[in-house]
């Protein structure tokens, strides 16, 4: 978006300070006139309206088509003609009808008779060659015998105005095209006032946010990332009182990197610094410095930091800066004159380079810091990096009470109850949880969004719109019951897997079943954790080869996830008997292009043999459980089939209370008692 406020020795309106009252036209189309807006392109509209008002009002009248057939059958015979006149130049015959036979006609001239001059010519025809038509009207007359022959006028008229004009408006477009040209060539390539035409293409896209034009976010309305705001805020305060800090020795950081999952509030963040910070705020795309032509990202990069070293001390906001700021060199695809590359390279002169950059911060965002060059990561360009991680449970809460608080929810709603049954999901996942709530309590015509709003809600975020209606016989129903017990039966026995909330077997998406699971929040994993999980994923095809002697497709997902693990576990965390603590994992990315694997051939058959043994002894594991509780699995299954939908409730009713419950429980309880405490102490002090 253009930059209107690039000089800064003038004022909102554009005109020069001292001189309100004086045209200006600096904005390509607009004059100030006594300090208001007048655009010069309302003249063009306005004489365009008056060439079709005059064409309206004044236009001459105009006889009404004929054919040659009707004025020989009727007009001659009858002797209703007063002359015929030929234009030999157009090839067309005008017919005048004698006064007194007008009456006759009025049928034939119908709706266009107001349009037609009553003095005449009434009608007009075509013909093809005057040798013609001569020989025509002879035999006509010849033949009808009319006492008063007929002798057409000839006559050559010319148009001067069309003639005038098809002469004289190409020109006029020319010079018009030439004027417009040379406006914005003699603007310097467009500046700021012309970023949208062919020769500001070089010119940077920032769009600035200044006192004037108030952006609306600010940290109040960022909700959970305290840490990150810590720390964003801490470089707000800094342009604010620079002084406070400089006293000491301290130097204002050259750029800060928000790194995190898309969704989690990285562009909130940068939009609450727009609105909290006094100074200017540029922000925009990584992608947009980027063009078909040669040296655009470049030069955009050269341009942006001009005008930020005009406004310093400003903000300069980049987002998603992995599109222009990859590893060099990993591309095989690309030579070392790649675009991307040389904007990478300006931008790298620009941050840190030879010449001074004083008073401007670039703030940048990304969720793919791992793919960013070394040189973009060092001290000195990106000074800090803040990494804004998916929220947890109190993080959440507080992002449910800013999305809740525009809806019309139901008398003493829980918004704890929310926090604790969407782990894993990120701001924007938040937000969309309370608008899906609101559309699916509209679409029932309620008048509060309710509890059961929101569980439908993210129902449809995690499995997919329900598909009640598809066909799936009896058989397959069957074997999706009994697949998903499986998963539910083995997860619930299992010490460390992951707790169940509700199964269903009613279509979602792509899927024919499902069960949701409340994962532990957790920053580490144990080798028995994950085989728990492991098992209980593959507790659905151990079921169906349990019950059924047979497998199915279904399985495809769980298997993929199983696999994905067992892999993990062998080659990057070191989780098994003949490979024990070596990893193969490249955390810097030099390998993403790499030919050949970092072990060799003896290594990888041992890998997967081991996989195979691990994702054997998981499968074995979870078909002993299902055997031991064969009746437990049976009865699911059939209460499953009989109500679709089953919750932890039921399955604790089969099999009894879990043997333990996780570290994520024991976690929302003291936080929960921590909550009350500080409730009761801030009451006691009231």
């Amino acid at each position: 978006m253009e930059n209107k406020n690039t000089n800064p020795e003038k004022d909102k309106k554009g005109t020069q300070k001292g001189s309100p009252s004086k045209p200006s036209n600096k904005g390509g189309g607009n004059f100030n006139i006594g300090g208001k807006k007048f655009n010069v392109y309302w003249i063009y509209i306005l004489i365009i309206l008056g060439i079709l008002a005059l064409n309206l009002f004044y236009s001459t009248k105009t006889p009404i088509e004929t054919t040659w057939q009707d004025v020989r059958v009727q007009m001659i015979k009858q002797g209703d003609i007063d002359k015929l006149v030929v234009v030999r130049n157009s090839g067309k015959v005008e017919v005048y009808i004698k006064e007194n036979s007008l009456n006759n006609y009025s049928n034939k001239l119908g709706q266009d008779a107001e349009k037609v001059d009553r003095h005449g010519p009434h009608f007009f025809f075509t013909i093809g060659s005057i040798d013609t038509f001569e020989r025509q009207l002879e035999e006509a007359q010849e033949e009808i015998g009319v006492s008063e022959r007929i002798s057409p006028v000839y006559e050559d008229r010319t148009n001067y105005f069309g003639e005038i004009f098809t002469w004289i408006f190409p020109i006029v477009i020319l010079i018009g095209i030439w004027l417009f040209i040379f406006k914005r060539i003699s603007k310097g390539g467009g500046g700021a006032g012309g970023a949208g035409n062919i020769f500001s293409v070089g010119k940077s896209k920032a769009q600035l946010f200044d006192k004037e034009s108030d952006p609306k976010t600010d940290f109040t309305e960022v909700a959970g990332l305290e840490e990150a705001k810590v720390e964003i805020m801490e470089i707000v305060d800094f342009l604010k009182s620079p002084k406070k800090y400089t006293d000491l020795g301290g130097k204002i950081p050259k750029g800060v990197l928000l790194v995190g999952p898309p969704g989690t509030g990285k562009t909130l963040l940068a939009k609450a610094v727009a609105g909290e910070a006094n100074v200017p705020f540029f922000s925009m795309s990584g992608s947009d410095f980027v063009e078909m032509f040669v040296g655009v990202g470049a030069s955009r990069v050269r341009d942006l930091f001009k005008q930020a070293k005009e406004k310093a001390p400003c903000i300069v906001f980049i987002d998603e800066i992995d599109a222009i700021g990859r590893a060099r060199g990993k591309n095989a695809n690309f030579s070392g004159n790649d675009e991307r590359e040389n904007t990478l390279n300006q931008l790298l002169t620009e941050m840190d380079g030879f010449a001074s950059n004083q008073g401007v911060i670039i703030l940048a965002a990304t969720n793919r810091a791992d793919i960013l060059d070394r040189a973009l990561m060092r001290a000195g360009r990106f000074d800090r990096q803040i990494h804004v991680e998916l929220p947890d449970y109190r993080e959440r809460k507080d992002i449910f009470k800013v999305h809740a608080k525009p809806l019309k929810l139901e008398k003493d709603f829980s918004i704890d109850f929310l926090a604790k049954q969407t782990p894993g999901f990120s701001g924007a996942d938040i937000a969309n949880v309370c608008n899906e709530a609101a559309l699916i309590a509209a679409r029932k015509n309620k008048e509060f969004v309710e509890k059961q709003d929101f569980l439908d809600a993210i129902d449809r975020i995690i499995g997919g719109l329900e598909k009640k209606n598809k066909i799936i016989s009896l058989e397959e129903k069957r074997t999706i019951a009994f697949h998903e017990s499986g998963h539910a039966t083995v997860s619930w026995l299992l010490e460390h897997a992951n707790p169940l909330l509700k199964v269903s077997i009613i279509p979602r998406g792509k899927s024919l079943g499902a069960a949701w699971y409340l994962p532990e929040e957790r920053q580490l994993t144990t080798t028995e954790q994950l085989l728990d999980e492991m098992s209980s994923l593959l507790g659905g095809r151990a079921s169906e080869e349990l019950v059924f002697g047979k497998i199915s497709t279904g399985a495809l997902n769980d298997l993929e996830k199983v696999s994905k693990q067992a892999y993990a576990m062998v080659a990057y965390f070191g989780m098994s008997n003949e490979i024990k603590n070596i990893s193969f994992y490249d955390s810097s990315g030099q390998n993403e292009y790499a030919f050949s694997k970092p072990y060799s051939e003896k290594t990888a058959e041992i890998i997967d043999n081991e996989v195979k043994l691990i994702i054997d002894s998981a499968y074995n594991r979870a078909k002993d459980i299902l055997k031991k509780n064969r009746d437990g699995l049976n009865q699911l299954a059939e209460l499953l089939l009989e109500r679709e939908v089953i919750f932890s409730e039921d399955l604790e009713k089969i099999f009894g209370p879990r043997k333990s419950h996780t570290r994520a429980e024991e976690l929302v309880k003291n936080i929960e008692e921590e909550e009350k405490k500080q409730e009761g102490e801030e009451s006691e002090k009231e």
